[in-house]
């Protein structure tokens, strides 16, 4: 299953952070950076090593943190880290061509082997998207709206045109390196319908998931992102049509009177990755 939803919790706040995998999100971030006031890193930085060297999380939930965006400040980060017990990725904020591969050379030094979820969230990251999404130790680009706007000095609006260029280009680039993709957060914690709508428009764009700040976005995420019954028969004709068609030595193939060829048969596999297991 991919990355449907991506669950930030301060890392200052280690009580949030203990609750945060009983969400049910697939990533659950400890977030050192901007959720944590700067007088409060060092304290931070201790409560997460704490939490990931004794708290039994469940092996079916992601467990990351996100870093300082300054390469130096996130070593600071990843020494802290360096002897915890679970780390399975590690979040680059304001992630650009620079500052990934010096994240990267940093868990190595450190003998971290935890894979990069990189956020592009300014507009030298949006150009460099490319270059970060081909990195090897890269396994994920998300997309970050809010600072992207701040960084251009955009508006943000409802209907999101000031970043739909950026928000493609990342999809694009996660898929052409052949990595996942993740979508920004929805800033407005009660309006779940809304929440909802952007999502299953992320997911029309190419995104895997969404990042979330509160656990009662999750639900709703994975909700969205879960393919209609109808979509999910389809699916499944065209692939029983497609083993019919691969025994007949045949490349293309009709399913309700449509001719079947390779993009298709990519989305029929695509929806049924989507559907939640015991869907």
């Amino acid at each position: 299953m991919a990355r449907r939803t991506v669950l930030f919790s301060p890392g200052d706040r280690p009580d949030m952070c203990r609750k945060a995998p009983a969400s049910g999100a697939d990533t659950v971030v400890f977030d050192l950076e901007d959720a944590v006031a700067p007088s409060r890193k060092a304290g931070a930085r201790a409560a997460v090593a704490d939490l990931l060297a004794d708290e039994p999380f469940d092996p079916g939930v992601e467990v990351a943190v996100r870093v300082a965006a300054d390469p130096d400040v996130a070593g600071v980060d990843l020494d802290a880290l360096a002897d915890a017990g679970r780390l399975d990725a590690v979040v680059v904020p304001k992630a650009d061509a620079e500052t990934v591969p010096r994240v990267a050379d940093a868990l190595d030094a450190r003998g971290l082997s935890a894979p990069i979820l990189a956020l592009i969230e300014t507009a030298m990251g949006v150009l460099d998207a490319r270059d970060v999404a081909a990195t090897s130790a890269v396994d994920a680009l998300c997309f970050g709206a809010e600072d992207l706007a701040a960084d251009l000095g955009a508006t943000r609006t409802e209907e999101g045109t000031e970043v739909l260029y950026a928000r493609e280009r990342v999809v694009v680039a996660a898929r052409a390196a052949g990595i996942e993709a993740v979508d920004t957060v929805y800033t407005d914690l009660d309006d779940h319908e809304g929440l909802r709508v952007e999502t299953r428009f992320a997911a029309t764009l190419g995104y895997d998931g969404k990042m979330v700040v509160h656990p009662e976005q999750v639900a709703v995420v994975h909700d969205a992102l879960a393919p209609a019954p109808d979509e999910v028969a389809w699916a499944e004709r065209v692939l029983a049509a497609r083993e019919e068609a691969d025994r007949e030595a045949r490349g293309v193939f009709e399913v309700d009177g449509e001719m079947i060829d390779a993009p298709l048969i990519a989305r029929a596999e695509r929806i049924l990755d989507r559907v939640p297991d015991g869907g």
